[in-house]
């Protein structure tokens, strides 16, 4: 009995009361699902319509909720370090909980928040844009979201059980090797991020390989819509960036797991060359978050603007030369780490280069609202919202890149100040932008437009209430990962603003919430599927689009292929008879089971239970293999009568 109490006494997270409140929310989460299942005999509905589809759509829709359940999970953290910050020598946490949760905040923020929203509305919208049926590989796109999901899930038990990771979300080594950092929480962060790479390598992949090969007839790359050109050159950045990403987990892993020393310098490693290995994927992840972003807002603002995008070519270079220039910046983030006067000023300057393209995108916004018909919706006012809001991050980011500026604000909360203007006014107003302009297509209704202003206006200036004081506290001398602060120093004004900015963003993020379930009781029904009178293909098929997508693929002939259709009068053309047989793959449970054993073999390898890690890996090849031999029988052929029926039931035929 000693033995089991001191096993459970170190597995499971105890002595504070809110890890007890997190067990309880866990335990009575879980057995409501359960009951609801149950109840309702909703197992065979979940297996059959969500476990094991290979949908794009309903894929889509799974990376959006589980990215907003993200979220919550990282903006919770966020209130946690505010209320600590709020006065001087709080006691609210302890250092190593305070740790634990910045760590876990931008962690979760940025790989299971940021990354998966992109993702769902990539999966959303992109196969529709270019007119394919679904992505090249189905069955990858789904094992792709079931290792992001699951490995969420592995990173996300870890402040209950184990212990969370607290070397902060860049876990820069020494601070993050076994000897500064003996628990499990590293174990978590390095294992979690490795599945969850893995399945964001096959994403970028995949939609590279969907965009070059299954374009419709005409549709030539300069034809292509914005979202789907950003879509392209974030997979090309992806598939380089993150298999360097890739080898650094792995390299922490085996130190911490086998005991090697790649980054200790006693016994030859060195330290700095995870902060390399690191930044050369972490830079540009900035820009695998933020292009897709560009793309989503040139969609909203062409359309509520009525117009053609203006300077088409100018935006595909301007995104083709910040995907470039993303892989020569990443030694900014260590100007004080002591490098050469030289090196210095190489990162500087191509800092600074990279804020030009990023100027054409805003320039070219501006003209093509420029003498529009605006159209405020809701979408359309957390596009101009960022412009704004991110040219401050952008010129603030341009102070950073000056090395000998950037003596004073590193590490500062200016910094901190400077990269949640980029990635909430670039990032989270984009993904925002892009739920409410693709909503329709995903559910066939509305969200309700009254509601979104008012999460759009509380949680807009909130933000402004939050993050602008911190380049001022910035500069007064307050620094990052600081748990608590003294009295005296003049900062308490600043934090009390600064925490109540925070608390309104978490109203504005609730009213958004709810929004969205009054909407779906009450929201307006999308009968026609073109609610915001469109102008690319997504928009040519009902809401929500049929699993096949098209009836008939379309025949593109320009930039904003159904806006042209709809002037010449041919856009019923995708959905007239005759209907033929229409070919699609079948839905697997394979990727749903494979990424159990990942699961299963991930948390082995984080408490280093080989009996358990073994077998799981042996699942993860037996799922391999029997997928190699379903060559056979891996789709299926929609009847043209099931087409027509389908097509009639939507009202689109006569």
């Amino acid at each position: 009995m000693e033995n089991i109490k001191s096993f459970l006494g170190s597995f499971f997270v105890t002595g504070d009361p809110m890890i007890y409140g997190a067990d309880a929310s866990i335990a009575l989460a879980s057995i409501g699902i359960v009951f609801y299942l149950t109840y309702f005999k909703k197992w065979k509905w979940l297996w059959d319509e969500w476990l094991t589809t290979v949908d794009h759509k309903k894929i889509g829709i799974m990376y959006i909720i589980a990215a907003i359940l993200m979220l919550f999970r990282g903006g919770v953290d966020a209130l946690l370090m505010r209320v600590q910050l709020i006065m001087p020598n709080n006691t609210f946490l302890t250092s190593q909980h305070y740790n634990e949760i910045f760590t876990t905040h931008g962690t979760i923020m940025i790989f299971f928040m940021a990354m998966p929203f992109i993702f769902g509305l990539m999966n959303i919208a992109v196969p529709l844009q270019i007119g394919a049926r679904d992505v090249a590989f189905p069955f990858l796109n789904a094992v792709s979201f079931w290792l992001f999901f699951l490995a969420a899930m592995l990173f996300n038990i870890s402040f209950v059980i184990g212990g969370s990771p607290d070397a902060g979300w860049t876990s820069y080594a020494p601070l993050a090797g076994l000897k500064l950092d003996p628990g499990v929480g590293e174990n978590y962060y390095l294992i979690a991020l490795q599945i969850s790479g893995i399945g964001t390598l096959a994403t970028g992949v995949n939609f590279l390989v969907t965009i070059f090969k299954m374009r419709a007839p005409g549709m030539t790359l300069f034809k292509m819509p914005m979202f789907t050109w950003s879509t392209l050159v974030t997979s090309i950045i992806i598939i380089f960036a993150f298999p360097v990403l890739t080898v650094a987990l792995a390299l922490m892993s085996i130190d911490r797991l086998f005991g090697a020393h790649f980054f200790t310098i006693e016994a030859g490693g060195s330290p700095m060359m995870w902060a390399n290995l690191f930044w050369i994927w972490g830079h540009p992840e900035v820009y695998i978050v933020l292009i897709p972003v560009l793309g989503i807002f040139s969609e909203v603002i062409s359309t509520f603007a009525h117009k053609t995008l203006f300077g088409y070519k100018a935006m595909v270079w301007s995104m083709i030369a910040i995907s470039v220039l993303s892989f020569t910046t990443w030694l900014h983030h260590f100007f004080t780490m002591g490098n050469t006067a030289m090196v210095n000023s190489f990162f500087s300057i191509s800092t600074m280069i990279i804020a030009i393209p990023t100027g054409v995108k805003i320039f070219n916004w501006l003209f093509t609202l420029n003498k529009g018909r605006i159209e405020f919706t809701t979408a359309m006012l957390w596009a101009l919202a960022f412009i704004p809001n991110f040219t401050i991050g952008g010129i603030t980011g341009v102070m950073l890149s000056l090395a000998p500026a950037d003596y004073q604000y590193h590490n500062s909360y200016f910094l901190i100040a400077h990269f949640h203007n980029v990635l909430i006014a670039g990032t989270v107003f984009g993904v925002f932008a892009g739920l409410h302009y693709w909503w329709p297509k995903m559910f066939g209704h509305v969200l309700n437009e009254r509601l979104g202003k008012w999460a759009f206006w509380i949680f807009m200036i909130s933000y402004n209430i939050c993050f602008l004081p911190m380049y001022f506290i910035g500069l007064m001398g307050m620094t990052r990962r600081m748990y608590t602060f003294p009295s005296g120093l003049g900062w308490e004004p600043l934090n009390v603003v600064i925490t109540l900015g925070a608390f309104g963003m978490g109203v504005g993020f609730l009213i958004m919430v709810w929004m969205i379930v009054y909407s779906a009781k009450y929201g307006k029904r999308d009968t026609t599927g073109d609610p915001w009178n469109g102008r690319t293909l997504e928009w040519a098929t009902s809401s929500p689009a049929p699993e096949y997508n098209f009836a008939h693929i379309p025949q593109v002939e320009t930039v904003d292929a159904f806006a042209h259709m709809k002037e010449k009068g041919t856009a019923d053309s995708i959905y007239k008879a005759p209907f033929q047989a229409i070919h699609m793959p079948n839905d697997s449970g394979i990727p749903f089971i494979l990424s159990v054993f990942f699961f299963i073999a991930g948390f082995g390898l984080v408490f280093e239970w080989y009996w358990m890690a073994i077998p799981g890996a042996i699942g993860i090849v037996v799922c391999m293999i029997l997928r190699s031999f379903k060559d056979h029988d891996d789709h299926h052929h929609i009847p043209a009568e099931e087409v027509e029926q389908t097509e009639r039931a939507a009202g689109r035929l006569s």
